[in-house]
């Protein structure tokens, strides 16, 4: 098997790359000096799609793009944000159309923030009840580009992934820090949900969506039980054995994020609806399983 991956030197691209069983892996990076540094030898690693045939490709796995809450989402970064998304999913997309033979699958990123904020009502795939708002006008372009793909040569997957928790890295490492020192807790009033998943089964799902013929479309990469911010923040304290008393106001979020605070102040209970029906076994089910395999393995 033939795989070219976009976003292969980033948390979820290293972590699928060292599980793949692939004849060659192509890696498309901006800067292929430093990407070579972190992925294995055997990768191949290039700048320009050109340098690609689509012919000889069997799965393309779209994961690249500027991340969204590490900067304040002034005019300027909104774009940098959208356009790492749409330009090189539109790349991908040409390419594809204009091969021979094209890759069979297009596995193509996107994130639950399609759905905007939502209350504590469980939602999956089939939800169309959506909140209009920057990450859902994000994702919506972002999914309407990598569907352009479809055809019946090329079975396209749509990955709308949850808060991937990892030990090295992601969201996760940004709340260690306070919650270690006994100063963590909840945000706000703690009840927006969380809808979350192991790193590990992150993979999992990507090697799904690469594997299986039958799965195809929106698919949630997310964990089965979704929590509150309550619930999240005294399971992580739980499993460092720290006090869980602080909380962080609304207002000194905003102050520090701006707009992009709402991704944190509001949330949605998402569930792998597809997934669960394809019969997908989460190895980390349950928050505190996963937090206990992340933080306390040996």
């Amino acid at each position: 098997m033939n795989i070219l991956i976009t976003g292969g030197s980033g948390l979820i691209g290293q972590a699928l790359i060292k599980r793949l069983q692939a004849d060659r892996i192509i890696v498309l990076t901006r800067n292929p000096e430093k990407s070579a540094n972190v992925l294995p030898n055997n990768i191949e690693v290039t700048s320009s799609l050109d340098e690609v045939d689509f012919n000889n490709l069997d799965v393309v796995v779209n994961l690249a793009g500027e991340a969204i809450v590490d900067k304040r989402w002034s005019s300027t970064q909104k774009n940098i944000i959208c356009q790492s998304r749409w330009q090189i999913t539109q790349n991908l997309v040409d390419k594809i159309h204009a091969a021979t033979t094209p890759p069979h699958s297009f596995i193509s990123g996107s994130a639950i923030g399609f759905y905007g904020r939502q209350g504590a009502s469980a939602i999956d795939e089939a939800h169309q009840d959506i909140h209009d708002e920057f990450s859902h006008q994000v994702c919506q372009k972002w999914e309407a580009i990598a569907q352009q793909a479809n055809s019946d040569k090329t079975r396209v997957c749509l990955i709308r992934t949850g808060i991937v928790l990892a030990s090295n890295g992601g969201a996760l490492s940004k709340m260690l820090p306070a919650f270690k020192f006994g100063l963590g807790g909840p945000i706000a009033n703690g009840q927006q949900f969380m809808s979350w998943i192991h790193i590990d089964d992150m993979v999992a799902v990507l090697l799904a969506a690469i594997e299986q013929p039958a799965l195809s479309g929106v698919i949630n990469a997310t964990a089965p039980t979704p929590v509150s911010n309550q619930g999240f923040s005294e399971t992580l304290s739980t499993v460092l054995s720290r006090p869980c008393m602080f909380r962080v106001p609304a207002f000194v979020l905003r102050i520090l994020l701006g707009e992009s605070a709402d991704l944190i102040l509001y949330g949605q209970n998402v569930l792998p609806r597809k997934l669960l029906d394809n019969h997908f076994k989460f190895q980390y089910p349950s928050l505190q399983k996963a937090l206990t395999q992340l933080l306390l393995k040996s």
